[in-house]
């Protein structure tokens, strides 16, 4: 039998019997593996991908959306790979193209790099924002917010799920509940018992990424940033919307350096919901 053109593959929903196969489709376009984070959105989201005849994905992406099961409030699209030798063959357009009409009436966000952009621009996708991606060693220096910050414990799960929920804008239960086992650290921050913040870092490849962070005001976020880096000897690594100037400019006079920026776009609604002004980082930009 002949073998199909690539375009006309079917598209299936992937599980985690896959995750070597996406983790090898990240490398083959020079990504990293992260096999880690490959793993936490296929159990958190869902994942869709094209088999290759001669073997492995010619293409994938993950989906992980937010709010009622039945209704959800908001869809992140993320991890959007195809294969390098079928690429420019207007795969990727109809793989995102099948994806957007599953999703139907729910909005939609993704992370642009500036490869992609044109792509999702042109199935209608707007730009609403920018994140840029800070990485390297945190140095302690000057002073430093006194807002206190702490490990989260099991009794703060309540807490900071209202807390993420009402600054995120929909339910991301499903996703925040996994962090403990995904993360290395989570850690509050508190005011007179009350948490007003809350940050996770985990492990990728040989740096620490920090996400989500959520903070009730930027001293609080540089608190659980400069705690969370207390407590690793790893190199540091996050998106921040570049709306939060200060905070960027202080991880920079800390060590931390520019390593590029991504395009927020969404699709169905003309801004995010939630409240920009104390969502300062992504679990991960795969997952808005």
């Amino acid at each position: 039998m002949p073998t199909p053109f690539p375009a006309a593959l079917p598209i299936r929903r992937l599980t985690l019997r896959d995750l070597t196969a996406c983790a090898d489709l990240s490398e083959n376009r020079g990504w990293p593996r992260e096999e880690h984070k490959w793993g936490f959105l296929l159990t958190a989201g869902r994942g869709y991908g094209i088999d290759d005849p001669e073997g492995g994905l010619v293409a994938a992406c993950v989906v992980t959306e937010y709010g009622p099961r039945e209704r959800p409030d908001l869809g992140a699209i993320g991890m959007v790979l195809v294969a390098e030798r079928h690429a420019r063959q207007g795969i990727g357009r109809r793989f995102m193209r099948h994806i957007v009409s599953l999703l139907d009436t729910t909005p939609l966000t993704l992370h642009a790099t500036p490869y992609g952009r044109p792509l999702y621009e042109e199935i209608g996708f707007k730009a609403t924002g920018r994140a840029e991606m800070v990485s390297g060693r945190f140095t302690p220096g000057g002073a430093e917010p006194r807002v206190a910050t702490r490990a989260a414990t099991a009794e703060d799960l309540p807490g900071i799920l209202r807390l993420d929920e009402e600054v995120f804008g929909a339910d991301r239960t499903h996703v925040v509940t996994r962090l403990p086992a995904f993360a290395d650290q989570l850690r509050v921050a508190e005011d007179d018992g009350r948490v007003i913040g809350y940050a996770a870092a985990w492990p990728n490849m040989d740096t620490q990424v920090v996400g989500p962070l959520i903070a009730r005001d930027t001293d609080a976020a540089k608190a659980l940033l400069a705690s969370l880096a207390a407590h690793t000897d790893r190199p540091l690594r996050t998106d921040i919307d570049v709306r939060h100037e200060e905070l960027l400019d202080w991880v920079k006079e800390r060590g931390l350096t520019s390593v590029t920026f991504n395009t927020v776009m969404t699709y169905g609604i003309t801004e995010l919901p939630g409240d920009w002004t104390r969502r300062f980082a992504p679990v991960t930009v795969a997952a808005g």
